[in-house]
C-alpha cells in the first residue's frame, strides 16, 4: 500500500473496503513475454476500510520532500 508507513499493513484473509478505486490495466512485454495486470490506486491509506474500520492516522506515512539539482557541479 503506497504513502503507508512501514509498521502498517493488510494481512491476506483481511476483508478490504476500497472507496473511489482507480483502476489501472498494465500491459507490459519484456523478452517477448506479455505481462497484464490491474492496479488499483486510492489517494491515501487512509480512504481503506480494512475489516470493518478505518486504519489509525499514523497508518499514513509523513510527506518526504527529494530535491536534485542536475545541473550542479558534483
Amino acid at each position: 500500500v503506497y504513502n503507508a508507513t512501514p509498521t502498517w499493513g493488510v494481512s491476506v484473509g483481511d476483508a478490504l473496503g476500497v472507496a473511489e478505486p482507480v483502476v489501472t490495466e498494465h500491459l507490459h512485454q519484456h523478452q517477448g513475454q506479455t505481462f497484464s495486470f490491474l492496479g488499483i490506486r486510492v489517494s491515501s491509506p487512509l480512504s481503506l476500510v480494512v475489516n470493518g474500520k478505518r486504519p489509525p492516522g499514523s497508518a499514513l506515512a509523513p510527506p518526504r520532500l527529494a530535491l536534485s539539482n542536475p545541473s550542479a557541479p558534483p
